[in-house]
């Protein structure tokens, strides 16, 4: 998974210290994640991926990056918008001033995500449990008025389509006030 920016770690601290910090921060995470009723992975060394499980988005990969200072959170919310994406990007920046530790972010390619960094000597197991919490609901709160905002034309092609052929158009029911409003 790519996500913006890095875990952006630099400066002091004696290296001891940090390595016991480093270490402790990872268990803590790892210990975490693995008491949560998520499904995790163990990437590599100091990094975790989680699954979250949504209404809307039906499911959040949400990365944790134990970096040297600060521990990462990154997760892929969508991809860049087909149309309107300045009213999507405006809207995410407004949610930004509502939210706990994680913030909306916008990658070169345009695609959303959540990203946040919290200072290891702030991770504990609540930390990482309200950390998940943030992400699965933002993630999932969020989505269908990104998809409403963003993908219009191409949710409204799907609709006509399926409908045309008399196939199911129950995954599209989200959007079903505003498709049948406007056929």
């Amino acid at each position: 998974m790519t996500a913006p920016g890095g875990v952006g770690d630099s400066g002091g601290g004696d290296a001891g210290d940090t390595g016991d910090t480093v270490a402790a921060a990872t268990r803590t995470v790892r210990a975490a994640l693995i008491d949560s009723d998520v499904d995790v992975v163990e990437v590599r060394s100091r990094v975790f991926e989680a699954t979250v499980r949504g209404e809307r988005k039906l499911q959040t990969t949400v990365r944790f990056e134990v970096g040297d200072q600060a521990l990462g959170v990154h997760a892929f919310v969508a991809r860049q918008p087909d149309e309107n994406w300045e009213q999507v990007y405006r809207w995410l920046l407004g949610r930004n001033l509502r939210m706990y530790a994680v913030a909306f972010a916008v990658d070169a390619a345009g695609d959303i995500w959540l990203a946040g960094r919290v200072p290891l000597q702030a991770v504990t197991a609540d930390e990482v449990d309200r950390l998940l919490g943030s992400v699965a609901t933002y993630a999932d709160e969020s989505f269908n008025t990104i998809l409403e905002t963003g993908f219009a034309t191409s949710i409204r092609k799907e609709w006509e389509w399926r409908r045309a052929r008399g196939e199911s158009t129950r995954n599209l029911d989200a959007f079903r006030g505003w498709l049948d409003r406007d056929t």
